[in-house]
């Protein structure tokens, strides 16, 4: 009888544990990833090792405690198996994983676009209302007894009738953009290319400076490849106009920190709402300096909903490669 198809939990499931048996049931064999550091997982991936024969992986970024992220000499191994052909990655930003190398491989990688949607978009939505009502530093003030002394309302701002400037409208940029218009706020985006099933409220320009001249608030959306690294820079937050805000749940390193800071420091941006940050979970103690500012800790999909969903997609993802040969989700690079 021959053996039955071999993947890999490479990250617990929280969530889906009931929907992984029965995505799984007579597909294939499910094990979990044990390995407390990289050599373990390395030696296990070896003829005989306790990995062997796998065919597939779901990937969980929380992994990386123990094995590291998936680069080059992961992937390497990998390929050496001979076997392992498909990356479920549980995530819409896959960074953590040398997706290049996987292409040169032969190892394709999936993501879960569209399941972290709304927590996404909701999170840079509270983030942007607390930019503009410093609703933020009002409950801080609040708890310390100070009530609102700390708020002046020279420097708040109604969200109705201001600009949102969106740089990326994929999913989450769109689910945002939804989401403001009830105020309703004024829609601009740009991307590398129209998007169809935008409304025709949203407005496409055709760059980024024509972007970042009309917003009072700019929110990126876009995934962190090594084009993107400080894609917003010096020259375009001072592009921006004085006393904008800028909302970033995408990935930390898309915007230059330092250039921000500057102009958190001299006014030019009125105040900054993040999830993400370069160095995670480190915290640039100079950006606490500025009370305006909403700061959060990466709190984007941290909602059992989103996350069994994306624990879902991910395993279907790698259903669909074995039943079929081919997940739905493919990342973008993999499907050029």
């Amino acid at each position: 009888m021959a053996r039955q198809r071999r993947i890999i939990l490479c990250g617990d499931l929280v969530w889906a544990h009931d929907e992984a048996e029965q995505i799984f049931d007579g597909v294939a064999v499910v094990v979990n990833m044990d390995s407390p550091n990289r050599a373990d997982f390395l030696m296990g991936l070896k003829p005989g090792g306790k990995y062997d024969g796998a065919v597939g992986i779901y990937r969980h970024n929380v992994s990386a405690d123990r094995i590291g992220v998936f680069d080059k000499e992961i992937i390497t191994a990998l390929a050496a198996t001979g076997t392992v052909k498909w990356i479920a990655h549980n995530g819409a930003g896959y960074d953590q994983i040398d997706v290049k190398e996987c292409a040169k491989r032969g190892i394709s990688v999936s993501n879960t676009p569209g399941a972290v949607d709304d927590a996404t978009a909701t999170t840079a939505l509270y983030l942007l209302i607390s930019c503009l009502r410093h609703f933020s530093l009002a409950e801080r003030s609040l708890r310390t007894g100070t009530w609102k002394t700390p708020i002046s309302s020279g420097g708040t701002h109604d969200l109705t009738g201001r600009t949102l400037g969106i740089l990326g409208l994929g999913g989450i940029g769109l689910r945002l953009a939804n989401l403001v218009h009830a105020f309703p706020m004024r829609v601009v985006y740009y991307s590398r290319h129209r998007v169809r099933n935008a409304p025709e409220w949203c407005e496409y320009v055709g760059s980024m400076e024509a972007l970042l001249k009309q917003s009072d608030v700019l929110s990126v959306h876009v995934p962190l490849r090594a084009d993107t690294v400080h894609l917003v820079g010096e020259k375009e937050i001072r592009t921006m106009k004085r006393g904008s805000v800028i909302i970033n749940t995408a990935r930390g390193k898309i915007i230059d920190e330092e250039a921000l800071i500057r102009a958190l420091e001299d006014g030019h941006i009125s105040s900054v709402g993040l999830d993400v940050y370069p160095d995670e979970p480190n915290v640039n103690p100079r950006l606490l300096a500025f009370p305006q500012n909403a700061l959060l800790p990466h709190m984007g999909t941290e909602t059992q909903d989103s996350q069994r969903e994306m624990e879902i997609r991910a395993l279907l993802n790698l259903r669909d490669f074995l039943l079929e040969g081919r997940g739905k989700d493919l990342v973008p690079e993999m499907r050029r």
